[in-house]
């Protein structure tokens, strides 16, 4: 069962629930019942946290609201799962409040599949924290290079530190720090990376602060929706053009596929004891059931159990008992 919370999309609750049914597997749906429709696999929660509000204030004084519910109902066993595509900070204060953070995890990170051609690179974090030390860069790290082999079946993932220039003693002394302990641990680490390293596959893995990877993740969108544009407009621009574009119709098409924040689904809250994906706020149906479908696998593919393992296995959890990572319980 994955818990939906269908308020806050751009496109309204009825997209996020018409999506949320075309995924293909259980959902429950939290969002309000005059828009989506009774059913039992709606609750009506027409209470709904804006990008506005005070997170942390809000979640904790309206726990009738739609995102507080589907995070509830993981973390009290009634569903494996939450996806929104509401404010990021409302679903991850819900999640840190009710699902929690594994046991020895010093922040969550929320990851994201870039929207690039070729093979896939994970960039974490991408928004929820901007300030960080070299111990919550090495544990992004590790957190995102679990994922990747658990859910993306890439074994031994390249991970990268973006970074201003390659050399090791390059960025600020976190950044030295951090280089120095990823470069000394287990990790098939690559070093530094660069912002044109991001397009061209150089890891498979990309770690950085909340801040410096939202802003270039916002500029990756924002290029690639620009250059789909660029190039309908200059397929559009004439008849010579036009029989052109007709011809390469459908690789063009393959790429703005590729290139669709609707085809990753969403960002995943990387480091709680239960799977948080966040849906793209302007997602389509098709993005929502993409990002139903990620949260479904990550739950399949034993996402958090092995993440913890590998996380203990490296040692770089901070004090926690060791059988307690990844327990829901306490």
């Amino acid at each position: 069962m994955i818990a939906v919370d269908a308020n806050g999309a751009d496109e309204g609750a009825a997209t996020v629930a018409a999506g949320a049914r075309a995924a293909g597997v259980e959902v429950m749906i939290y969002g309000p019942a005059a828009e989506i429709g009774d059913g039992p696999d709606v609750v009506d929660a027409p209470d709904w946290i804006t990008n506005e509000e005070e997170p942390v204030r809000a979640v904790r004084s309206r726990p009738q609201a739609s995102v507080v519910q589907a995070a509830r109902a993981v973390a009290e066993g009634r569903a494996q799962a939450v996806v929104s595509p509401g404010s990021t900070g409302a679903l991850l204060a819900a999640s840190m409040l009710h699902i929690k953070r594994m046991r020895g995890v010093h922040r969550p990170a929320v990851a994201l599949l870039l929207p690039v051609p070729g093979k896939p690179t994970l960039m974490l974090d991408v928004g929820a924290n901007v300030d960080v030390r070299p111990e919550h860069l090495v544990q992004f790290a590790y957190l995102g290079a679990a994922f990747m082999e658990a859910v993306h079946g890439v074994e031994r993932p390249r991970v990268g530190l973006l970074n201003i220039g390659e050399e090791p003693t390059k960025g600020t002394e976190d950044h030295v720090a951090a280089y120095e302990r990823l470069a000394a641990g287990p990790l098939e680490f690559v070093g530094n990376v660069e912002g044109a390293d991001l397009v061209a596959g150089a890891a498979d893995v990309v770690v950085t602060d909340g801040f410096t990877g939202n802003v270039a993740l916002k500029t990756m969108e924002g290029t690639a929706k620009t250059v789909a544009t660029a190039i309908g407009d200059a397929i559009r621009s004439g008849v010579i053009s036009s029989l052109g574009g007709l011809l390469i119709r459908r690789r063009v098409g393959a790429l703005r596929r590729e290139l669709d924040p609707n085809t990753t689904g969403g960002a995943i809250l990387l480091g709680l004891r239960g799977v948080a994906v966040v849906a793209h706020g302007s997602s389509s149906a098709e993005g929502i059931a993409n990002a139903v479908r990620l949260a479904r696998r990550a739950v399949d593919e034993r996402m958090i159990e092995r993440t913890a393992e590998k996380l203990r296995a490296a040692g770089v959890l901070r004090s926690a008992p060791a059988a307690s990572v990844g327990d829901r319980h306490g």
